[in-house]
């Protein structure tokens, strides 16, 4: 089922991006007003944007390939006058993809402005709209009265389910399985999102900071990227909590990079990445050993995949981030056997969560990481979610702590 904008049927998008100084910009995230905001921003590089030029509502099996084939026709008809012709300039849309077929709504929405800055080099795309002041927007308002609950199951709850999962895998059923879980924050009036990114951006900037369409975050993974011919895709799985001290965490770092129950649940999660991409390139690099990828609040086991794509003028970035998702990192392995597990005890609806979210351009490059460390805002309310790979080893209480750390980037970035 899809709702596109009157943009499909309308007249044609006329975009314009020019140059900016660097000294124009700033830090992007400053930008932001609250009229729609959407931002994809790392070490303070990335894509902002604001307004709505032209949207597409889908969901069920055919999100993906109804949302593309909805960018095909806007960017077939679009006007644009692009003087940077970077990726990321000229028409961009923005989206977020529900995890599962059903339910919840997927969305591309292609912003009336987007500020961009890659090194030394910025722009600004306006979409029939006049060019706006680009200066930094009133500070955003703190959430007031911030209590958090348990969601769909409390910590009880999920340890049960996280044993079940365990006993189906060591009876043969699957291998592996990813279980997530949802923490609910509510507050005494409607939260401005641009809270929460401003400290995203600033505390986790390793990390591909995000919003669109009121789900936000700060991910570690990217799942795909594709720029001009080549592909990159940054598998994350294998998951230990730091301790702030650095000689401590340097040698939980060593336990990580050796422990057999984390180098299983990331070769599954390499393995499902790479089997996905191989169809679409002519040649791939696969690292046989991972590397320890050091964030704030936790270390994960990392591999980056990487590719030379042979079908780029057929295939768009989205079209690859649907034949990678649910990867073994969000799902489990084999895949049909680990969603299914998930809808059947994880015991609430993940909507947007772990699902494809990023932007892409007209030549269909772009970036999709997983919406992980993640949580889904409207009006007062914020659901915070936060999972976990399962497999025959694992121990329910250090799964539910593991997914306590996983809280904590979002968490921290709606408290004053």
């Amino acid at each position: 089922m899809t709702t596109p904008s009157p943009a499909a049927a309308g007249d044609p998008l006329v975009v314009h991006t020019v140059a900016v100084g660097l000294d124009q910009v700033g830090s992007l995230d400053q930008l932001l007003p609250a009229d729609a905001p959407v931002s994809w921003l790392r070490r303070d590089e990335g894509l902002v944007g604001w307004g709505v030029a032209a949207v597409i509502r889908t969901r069920g099996t055919a999100r993906f390939s109804d949302a593309d084939k909805w960018w095909s026709e806007i960017t077939g008809r679009a006007e644009v006058h692009d003087a940077v012709n970077e990726p990321g300039t000229g028409l961009v849309c923005f989206g977020s993809f529900g995890f599962a077929d059903d339910p919840g709504d997927s969305v591309l929405v292609v912003p009336q402005v987007v500020v961009g800055r890659r090194g030394d080099r910025a722009w600004l795309t306006t979409v029939g709209v006049d060019a706006p002041d680009l200066a930094p927007a009133p500070l955003p308002a703190a959430p007031v009265g911030l209590t958090f609950a348990d969601g769909a199951l409390n910590g009880e709850a999920w340890m049960t389910v996280v044993a079940d999962a365990v006993a189906r895998i060591n009876a043969g059923d699957l291998e592996k399985v990813v279980l997530a879980r949802d923490l609910v924050a509510t507050c005494d009036g409607p939260v401005d999102v641009r809270w929460a990114l401003h400290k995203l951006a600033r505390d986790y900037s390793m990390c591909w900071t995000f919003h669109v369409d009121g789900i936000f975050g700060a991910t570690p993974e990217m799942l795909v990227r594709r720029e001009r011919g080549l592909v990159t895709s940054r598998v994350l799985a294998g998951t230990i909590r730091r301790t702030g001290d650095e000689e401590r965490d340097a040698t939980l770092a060593g336990t990580l990079a050796r422990s057999s129950k984390d180098l299983e649940e990331h070769e599954y999660a390499v393995r499902s990445v790479a089997d996905a991409l191989e169809p679409h390139c002519s040649s791939m690099n696969v690292p046989e050993v991972p590397f320890v990828l050091h964030l704030p609040n936790v270390m994960h086991l990392a591999t980056d995949v990487a590719g030379v794509v042979h079908d780029a003028a057929t295939v768009s970035s989205l079209q690859l981030a649907e034949a990678l998702h649910p990867s073994a990192a969000v799902g489990g392995t084999p895949t049909a056997s680990a969603v299914a597990l998930i809808a059947e005890i994880e015991g609430m609806a993940r909507d947007r969560y772990a699902g494809p979210v990023g932007w892409m351009d007209a030549k269909g490059d772009g970036e999709w990481g997983i919406a992980l460390r993640s949580a889904l805002v409207e009006g007062d309310t914020v659901r915070l979610f936060a999972g976990c790979g399962v497999v025959g080893s694992s121990d329910p209480e250090a799964e539910l702590a593991e997914s306590q750390a996983k809280f904590v980037p979002v968490r921290d970035a709606l408290s004053n």
